[in-house]
């Protein structure tokens, strides 16, 4: 086979592995089909479409059952690896050391968000506001506001910061 054959040859074989693994990923995304079935069927579409023979697709279907199983093989070693490695019989004082600092920021960074949220449920009085309870925030008076409108002082202490809920 000359050179140029054999790169023709080649990316023939590249383009059909990815037209295949493209119509097999359709076909299963559907639910329809099981991975067998979506190879099989991704493959005589292809090759009834006179692009490639049935010989081709399915050596090509092959080489990607293989590289699926490898990818489920690795991750599957992977995972085990992981769980061994996580396990609390085996971390060290260092690891749970990090995983103490990740756990602080992660605390800091939940404070930061309540603190966030608290200030968008905060209201003052002369700001309009749709139907709620209100309650003041210094002494925890309730007050309903029946219909949109203007937000009144505290009618039992006279303050203005209102913390809303519906």
């Amino acid at each position: 086979m000359t050179d140029n054959n054999q790169k023709n040859s080649e990316q023939d074989d590249v383009s059909l592995y990815e037209k295949i693994v493209s119509q097999t990923e359709e076909l299963m995304t559907s639910g329809r089909k099981t991975l067998d079935e979506a190879l099989k069927r991704a493959g005589d579409e292809l090759s009834s479409a006179g692009n490639f023979t049935r010989e081709q697709s399915e050596k090509i279907s092959t080489f990607i059952k293989r590289d699926i199983q490898h990818v489920i093989d690795t991750t599957s070693k992977s995972t085990t690896n992981v769980k061994k490695a996580v396990n609390p019989q085996r971390l060290s004082v260092g690891a749970q050391s990090i995983f103490a600092k990740i756990l602080s920021g992660t605390a800091e960074t939940l404070s930061e968000w309540a603190q966030k949220s608290e200030q968008n449920l905060e209201f003052k009085t002369g700001e309009i506001t749709s139907p709620g309870s209100l309650t003041c925030k210094e002494c925890g008076e309730v007050i309903q506001m029946k219909k949109t409108g203007r937000i009144p002082p505290c009618p039992k202490c006279h303050h203005t910061r209102y913390r809303k809920s519906y």
